[in-house]
């Protein structure tokens, strides 16, 4: 029978998980694992790396979410049947950012609201722990409150729920497991095995209690710190956990039932980008080389007066229009004319608008034609600069100017983008803390 992860938490667990992508992808093609689920706590940070590197090992990538309920704290676990149901979960996990409460107790953790996962379900399987709502009630005072709230479960999700039980060593286990058999057979609920994986091999629970020491502000040695982890909570093997569910089987079986039921497809590589929008009878190309040619016409100009030129003035002009129109060439093919476009409009509307706007870093001042839009502000013909250091056709990826904003005035640009292009589609970027080595040997 193989075995499928379902509950893997992953280094981008920022503060209880010291989990690498790609050596658990490593360590799950040595075990010939068929497939994968990341349930990264309240976030699908490592979604694009996971997915890849998943398919590149020739392993099924299961995409989820483990999240904070504001039912007491309660947790669930979230898996993408298909790709509604991935769409669904990044809503869900968006809305504990924008309209949740952080939890204090984890360190800022978005806490989402059932009713938003209510209302989201469409294509979202559920995992039932003994940390969630249905979990407490069951190895609570009250388990007749389990079965409200899995008719309430049930309403939306039917099929689509699970019991995920665990051997992990760890109070509470045994008692969850008897009592999700007698409500999964009472409510036609299958059990799934589960291991609440933190950590790749089990020698690394040491180095995992350090992680969750800095991030809680303890010291190894303080007798009174929390204990919630234990040291069999590391991927095991197929064999290993089939072992550990010897009494049990059909829970090892029902893993990969589950897993056969996730088919998310992810579209990558495609960049979509806002519409800029051009004059009638326009083409977003046409317009393009006629604002490059009318911007180096007024460069020129400017820079070489024509009462200055005498007639060697078509030779060293020749290098410009030659330069031009070899960075249109490669622009309009690799389709990046609005980017450009779009760069460009807001750079224009920041200095008419009294925001000082830096001159250029970075390989974007390679670039001719980003210097007659007015995004750079220096020659690179004259300072001899490279262009395909910042746009190379053999290297496809998108182009990125580095570009300086007065603080005090970088808000009203970031508004005025997200006005002009929809606020749906500008974000700010992400930077990620990592726990790089000189930090933690500080701490």
């Amino acid at each position: 029978m193989a075995f499928v992860h379902l509950g893997i938490h992953s280094e981008y667990s920022i503060t209880d998980s010291i989990v690498r992508i790609k050596p658990l992808i490593k360590a799950a093609a040595a075990d010939n694992q068929q497939a994968l689920a990341l349930t990264d706590l309240s976030n699908l940070y490592a979604t694009v790396k996971f997915y890849r590197g998943c398919l590149n090992a020739g392993i099924k990538p299961i995409i989820g979410s483990e999240v904070i309920m504001d039912d007491e704290d309660t947790r669930l676990t979230l898996l993408a049947m298909d790709n509604e149901g991935y769409q669904n979960i990044t809503r869900i996990v968006s809305l504990g950012f924008t309209e949740g409460r952080a939890d204090p107790a984890n360190h800022g953790t978005p806490i989402v609201k059932r009713s938003d996962i209510l209302a989201h379900a469409a294509g979202v399987i559920v995992l039932f722990t003994e940390k969630s709502d249905v979990g407490q009630a069951l190895i609570g005072s009250m388990p007749e409150r389990a079965d409200e709230l899995l008719v309430e479960w049930q309403a939306k999700f039917a099929d689509r729920l699970y019991f995920a039980i665990k051997r992990t060593n760890r109070s509470g286990e045994d008692a969850f497991i008897q009592a999700a058999i007698h409500a999964g057979a009472k409510h036609r609920i299958a059990l799934v095995a589960h291991n609440d994986v933190r950590f790749l091999q089990q020698e690394d629970f040491d180095a995992h209690e350090a992680r969750v020491c800095i991030a809680g502000s303890y010291v190894l040695a303080d007798a009174n710190r929390p204990r919630n982890y234990s040291d069999e909570q590391y991927l095991k093997t197929q064999a290993q956990m089939q072992q550990l569910f010897a009494d049990i089987p059909q829970v090892i079986d029902n893993t990969m039932r589950l897993a056969t039921r996730c088919n998310v497809t992810l579209t990558l590589g495609i960049n979509v980008l806002p519409d800029f929008p051009v004059p009638e009878g326009e083409t977003i190309e046409s317009f393009f080389r006629a604002e490059s040619q009318r911007g180096l016409e007024h460069r020129l100009d400017k820079l070489f007066p024509v009462a200055e030129r005498d007639e060697s003035w078509s030779d060293f002009r020749k290098q410009y229009d030659e330069r031009l129109e070899y960075e249109l060439e490669i622009i309009l093919s690799m389709g990046f004319p609005g980017y450009f476009l779009i760069v460009m409009d807001f750079i224009r509307w920041a200095k008419a608008n009294g925001v000082p706007v830096g001159p250029g870093r970075g390989s974007g001042a390679g670039s001719l034609v980003a210097y007659a839009l007015n995004i750079t502000d220096l020659d690179p013909i004259h300072y001899d600069l490279l262009f395909e250091r910042f746009l190379n056709p053999e290297r496809v990826s998108m182009p990125d100017f580095d570009i300086d904003f007065c603080i005090e005035g970088r808000d009203r640009v970031i508004d005025y983008v997200a006005q002009t292009y929809g606020r749906e589609a500008v974000s700010q970027i992400i930077t990620f803390g990592t726990m790089a080595a000189k930090a933690v040997v500080r701490d």
